[in-house]
């Protein structure tokens, strides 16, 4: 059975991106390319992505730079559902699939699209937390980079109760693996 894993960067005091949407914060901390919980070894696992529009909208501001290290504008070549309420231009080429409503049914297409491989929650705290909601998120991966916002958009916006699987040092992150035990009981 695919799992769905949050799988992100985050700073010390628990923000994915500051109040602009900016991950200005992320892209000097080093890291090792075959270091624990890595990207790559995670990535390869994957079968189809969720994200939310603000990612979305992110990743296509940010497309020359995309094309730059991945040689597209668009960095996936998996299915790909993006949950919006608005209209959004697709990416011409790629599988993006727009979605609204019933995240049962967004999860259960997502499964059947990765073919027995495992999901992943690209960005968006919210939007993690609306699986986690669901029952539907399985796991959350956090390298936490030694920097402080102060605001910003938050890791998780949700109480829920995890359990530490594994942990280690990545470069300067601080890498860790969850396993989502469902709502905090407080």
């Amino acid at each position: 059975m695919s799992k769905l894993t949050y799988y992100t960067a985050v700073t010390l005091d628990g923000f994915i991106a500051d109040s602009d949407d900016s991950l200005a914060w992320l892209f000097p901390q080093p890291q090792e390319a075959d270091g624990p919980l890595n990207y790559e070894s995670f990535f390869s696992g994957i079968g189809a992505l969720v994200m939310g529009s603000t990612t979305y909208e992110w990743i296509l501001r940010h497309s020359a730079e995309v094309e730059a290290e991945t040689g597209s504008s668009w960095p996936y070549d998996l299915p790909t559902w993006v949950l919006t309420s608005r209209d959004l231009d697709p990416v011409e080429g790629a599988d993006v699939r727009f979605a609204s409503g019933d995240i049962d049914l967004v999860h259960a297409e997502m499964v059947a699209a990765a073919k027995g491989r495992d999901l992943w929650v690209v960005g968006g705290g919210d939007l993690a937390g609306q699986f986690a909601d669901a029952g539907l998120l399985d796991e959350v991966i956090t390298y936490v980079a030694p920097v402080t916002l102060g605001a910003g958009r938050p890791l998780l916006p949700r109480r829920l109760e995890l359990a530490l699987v594994e942990t280690g040092r990545n470069g300067a992150f601080a890498c860790s693996r969850y396993a989502v035990l469902g709502p905090a009981p407080w």
